[in-house]
């Protein structure tokens, strides 16, 4: 058998040319570097700095009043940076407003479900993928004439993300009228249906029980493949299960940065979470607890 014939490269392209134009694509990494946030001359954030890889689910935790939430704002585009940089695709985000996230590829939940009472679940998650809509959103929800088959699509597109999560049974509620766990999985809907690459997750877990929490968990991971994923959280068993990174925040600053693995060893991060008179080995294991399954 002689030799494979090799393929005939495009006309004008060559391998070269191409692995050159697949390295050359901006990588889609949030790097956040020395941010640093005061409200009323009280410090929220000193300083703070980490990188959310692609296809990873990088953790964000801390004590209550660590500043969590404060740099999942500035993340969002909600609170602005006294100092620091956002770098997204490797170009810098200057004024980034929440209005600018889904056409960046950006998409984000928040610790309560945020959906209208006076829309139907399908039209919730409809306005998820508004940046997949040609005629404009307004028209397609309205079924203008002109828009007939941009509405098509995007109930099409939000119906497949509703199946999904296993929600397409409630599309023609309305989400008052839902259990807080289901609203949940419609607000994740809402914000996988534009095909991100960066999930901000902000406390998913809230509300939920021990069942749904572990299938949250295979969720997530699942959801790496496709994207990076940034999750803040305090429910520690889902973290350690979940996440390939932990960035630990306590009073505002890093004090750790790591691998699960390496975050629950390390004493300052037991400090932080249970104060400094402990037996670090013990409250270690604490930490560890409901962490021993395997990562789904």
């Amino acid at each position: 058998m002689g030799p494979l014939a090799q393929p005939t490269p495009t006309a004008g392209s060559t391998a070269l040319d191409r692995t050159t134009a697949e390295s050359a694509r901006p990588s889609s990494r949030l790097e956040m570097t020395g941010i640093s946030v005061a409200f009323g001359g009280v410090t929220a954030l000193s300083d703070v700095s980490l990188v959310v890889e692609p296809g990873q689910v990088h953790g964000l935790i801390g004590p209550n009043g660590a500043g969590k939430t404060t740099l999942f704002n500035v993340a969002c585009g909600i609170v602005r940076a006294d100092s620091g940089t956002i770098t997204w695709r490797d170009r810098p985000l200057r004024r980034l407003r929440p209005d600018q996230l889904a056409r960046l590829g950006i998409a984000r939940t928040l610790q309560g479900v945020g959906l209208f009472a006076g829309l139907t679940v399908l039209e919730n998650v409809m306005i998820g993928a508004h940046r997949h809509a040609r005629a404009g959103f307004a028209s397609a929800l309205l079924a203008l004439p002109r828009s007939d088959s941009d509405e098509r699509a995007l109930r099409g597109r939000a119906t497949a993300a509703l199946a999904d999560l296993d929600a397409e049974r409630y599309a023609d509620r309305y989400p008052g009228s839902l259990p807080y766990p289901v609203q949940k999985r419609v607000a994740l809907a809402r914000a996988l249906v534009s095909s991100p690459e960066l999930l901000l997750l902000d406390e998913p877990a809230s509300g939920l029980a021990e069942d749904e929490m572990h299938e949250l968990g295979k969720l997530i991971r699942s959801l790496s493949a496709r994207m990076g994923v940034l999750l803040v959280e305090h429910h520690m068993d889902l973290v350690m299960s979940v996440c390939d990174r932990v960035t630990v925040l306590d009073s505002g600053a890093v004090i750790a940065s790591g691998t699960t693995t390496e975050i629950q060893a390390d004493p300052a991060v037991t400090a932080a979470y249970l104060g400094e008179d402990v037996d670090v080995e013990h409250d270690a294991a604490e930490l560890q607890a409901g962490t021993g399954a395997d990562r789904a």
